[in-house]
């Protein structure tokens, strides 16, 4: 409001504006640098590193991304937030699921939504090391507190018990507290037994997280491998 009440002042003189109009306009311009930094916040805080947008993400590569195509752009209007909706994304490496997960993050971010992205590995070995210095109550909530958490790549290492009890909290803690979780995975539902400890702690983690949720098949060749070029569609 300081930086600009001189020119406000000086367009409600010049435009014969009643004091009441000057004040609303010197809050709405306060309102919304304040709106601005608090996107420029939650954009830090996420992780994301870098913008990230729709129109780089192409539809056409593989059948399964055209078939997905409305279900995924329908993500973008955000209500799966309100709604307390996980997403998870299967498929294999190189087919699209972190930089579809990284772009509905970025426009999370832009909605001023309290977003934080890690890796499923990253996320675990903060949380053991917490358990070191008896921290793990206070860093647990790095992860159960944003509206929205993406986990990227679970299911490329398999968790020992620790981690998989781990998991299990955060998962559990978010559903608890209605708040969506995005994962990305390279392994089905049914082999989670693999990747976690055992076939208890899986089945638990995957129920609550396919309560309430949309889950995307990815299918296709790796796009990096493609070297990121147009390609048509393939069955």
């Amino acid at each position: 409001m300081s930086r600009h009440l001189d020119q406000t002042i000086a367009d409600a003189t010049t435009n014969n504006l009643s004091f009441a109009a000057t004040l609303e306009r010197l809050a709405d311009l306060e309102l919304e640098a304040r709106r601005r930094r608090s996107i420029e916040r939650r954009v830090k805080m996420s992780r994301l590193q870098a913008s990230h947008s729709i129109d780089s993400f192409n539809f056409a590569h593989h059948k399964s991304r055209q078939q997905a195509r409305l279900r995924i752009l329908k993500l973008l209007d955000l209500d799966f937030l309100h709604k307390g909706t996980n997403l998870v994304f299967v498929g294999n490496p190189g087919v699209g699921k972190t930089m579809l997960a990284k772009i509905i993050g970025w426009r999370a971010c832009q909605a001023n939504h309290r977003v934080l992205f890690t890796t499923a590995m990253d996320m675990l070995n903060h949380l053991l090391a917490s358990q070191v210095d008896h921290s793990l109550v206070r860093k647990l909530k790095l992860y159960t507190e944003p509206t929205m958490l993406i986990c990227d790549e679970l299911g490329y290492l398999s968790l020992d018990q620790q981690n998989s009890n781990l998991f299990y909290q955060v998962i559990s803690d978010r559903h608890a507290q209605k708040r969506s979780t995005l994962i990305t995975t390279n392994t089905a539902f049914s082999d989670w037994g693999n990747i976690l400890y055992n076939t208890i702690i899986a089945t638990a983690i995957a129920d609550r997280l396919v309560e309430n949720s949309e889950v995307f098949l990815l299918s296709g060749d790796s796009f990096r491998k493609a070297g990121k070029n147009p390609s048509p569609p393939t069955e």
